[in-house]
């Protein structure tokens, strides 16, 4: 198994079609192929052991990744957004390495030692000036060998870099991709960072199925709209905060929904009801919907909420299948779901505990520290959430933000789901705030909808009637909105800050 043979089947099947589009640059699968033989070539004489990639969105991904895949080097790319100072921690744990960065980068990156530096523009470059050439195909077919490296958000600490094998991604594609299954005239809009998982297996399920990369180097709603509407995009893949933008922006501006968009997916964050509703009732009835959960740690998606769950969902009247437009579906067949307490032991139907999950795609793995699957190949995640009598997986956030008041535990997504029902609540999110007397209070931050009113004292009432005493907020606050990183989670140590 290698990644390249993912790119060689479509430069054999489909060859001549578009691969991927960015600002006019356009490569097709057969290009890219033989772009990829020529780079390898360069990373090979180079003796880097890292190939990394330090930059927005473009053809450059692609390339490098799977030129990366055909040298037998692993491909790492970095969060462009971090501060010098993150940077240079990062690249000091893949050097020796081969770093491809934008042009705007390349004064502050040239002549480090133990970095060999090549810009965007002289990437390009090469490639085109690859067109034609046949190269040879011999990359290793080493399943065990390392595709990729992604460094982890480091919310709680110095980032870790997950390790994902070719064996992972490559299952993760055979097991959820159709080869060659979409059409001529197919065009995904890649708008997620490079460094995240989501934008990785966007780039990898894109070639296999023959479908043209439109890539989407910085996100605006305006931009997202326009270029999905010039470039016939099909399908889209959003985190949540792009999604409620996109809907703000239709609304504001009285904008339509691009008109060859069939399906929209979204991930990496938690959707909140009113966005989705919205989003569904805009892009209404030519778009369909599908909420995709998953982690770097399992190679992309391991459960999917479909079309036909949102649609059933939002037009029931049985609100135990209404709530399920904000679970995150069923487990996919190539993978085992189980939600387990703190002792290990499997739960059973709206029990709530620790998400663990085990496949052939489940790579759980990071540099230094090993593999973290325990008793039989089974990743503890750290998510928090329970599976319904119909297996619908939801989520309740991270184990580590469990409320303990008092010895009992609380779950912030299950105050938050209800607090969000409130018809004046664009958003919420509950944290756990020092108490003298409880260990931890609870603690709400609150956006208000727009044109909406309510108080606390009434939030408050909203909680204790839907749930018990013991999870109405003893804070809440209102802000005009919320922390998010950019893929769409929810940052509760500033949402902690903001509430002390």
């Amino acid at each position: 198994m290698n990644l390249m043979m993912l790119l060689e089947m479509a430069a054999q099947g489909m060859g001549e079609r578009e691969a991927v589009v960015c600002d006019g640059d356009r490569f097709t699968s057969a290009q890219l192929y033989e772009a990829a033989g020529r780079l390898s070539r360069r990373i090979r004489s180079s003796g880097a052991a890292h190939v990394s990639l330090l930059d927005t969105s473009s053809p450059a991904v692609p390339l490098a990744l799977f030129s990366a895949a055909w040298a037998g080097v692993p491909f790492v790319p970095l969060n462009y957004r971090l501060t010098g100072a993150e940077l240079d921690a990062l690249i000091e744990r893949v050097k020796p390495v081969l770093l491809i960065a934008g042009d705007d980068r390349a004064d502050v990156l040239r002549g480090r030692d133990g970095v060999q530096l090549i810009t965007r523009s002289e990437l390009l470059a090469e490639a085109r000036s690859a067109r034609g050439e046949v190269p040879d195909p011999d990359w290793s077919a080493e399943a065990e060998d390392v595709a990729i490296l992604l460094f982890t958000s480091g919310t709680t600490g110095a980032p870790k870099a997950a390790v994902l094998r070719h064996k992972h991604l490559v299952s993760y594609i055979l097991g959820s991709v159709e080869y060659m299954g979409a059409g001529e005239a197919d065009a995904a809009l890649m708008s997620v960072p490079p460094y995240h998982i989501a934008g990785m297996a966007a780039v990898l399920s894109s070639i296999y199925s023959g479908r043209k990369i439109v890539q989407l180097p910085s996100f605006t709603p305006g931009a997202w709209l326009a270029i999905a509407e010039k470039e016939g995009v099909t399908n889209a893949f959003v985190v949540p905060t792009m999604l409620g933008r996109i809907v703000d922006e239709m609304e504001a501006r009285g904008t339509p929904a691009p008109s060859a968009l069939r399906a929209v997916a979204y991930g990496g964050g938690k959707m909140p009801l009113p966005v989705i509703e919205r989003a569904m009732s805009l892009f209404a009835p030519t778009t369909d919907f599908t909420n995709a959960y998953g982690l770097t740690e399992t190679s992309s998606t391991i459960a999917v909420l479909g079309p036909d769950d949102h649609r059933v969902a939002a037009f029931s009247d049985d609100p135990l299948v209404k709530r399920r437009l904000a679970s995150v579906g069923k487990p996919l067949p190539s993978v085992e779901v189980q939600v387990r307490d703190p002792e290990g032991r499997a739960l059973g139907p709206n029990e709530r505990g620790e998400i663990y999950v085990r496949g052939e795609q489940v790579a759980g793995e990071y540099v230094g520290r090993g593999s973290q699957l325990v008793d039989g190949g089974w990743f503890p995640t750290r998510d928090g959430g329970y599976l319904d009598d119909e297996g619908y997986l939801f989520l309740e956030g991270r184990t580590d933000d469990v409320i303990v008041r008092g010895g009992e535990n609380m779950s912030p997504g299950e105050i938050e789901d209800v607090l969000l029902e409130h018809p004046a609540v664009a958003d919420a999110a509950v944290v756990g705030i020092p108490d003298v007397e409880w260990g931890e209070a609870v603690a709400a931050a609150i956006v208000l909808k727009e044109d909406k009113h309510a108080s606390a004292a009434e939030l408050r009432e909203w909680v204790k009637r839907h749930l018990r005493s013991s999870r109405v907020p003893q804070l809440v606050r209102f802000e005009a909105e919320l922390p998010y990183n950019e893929t769409g989670k929810l940052l509760r140590r500033k949402v902690r800050e903001l509430l002390k």
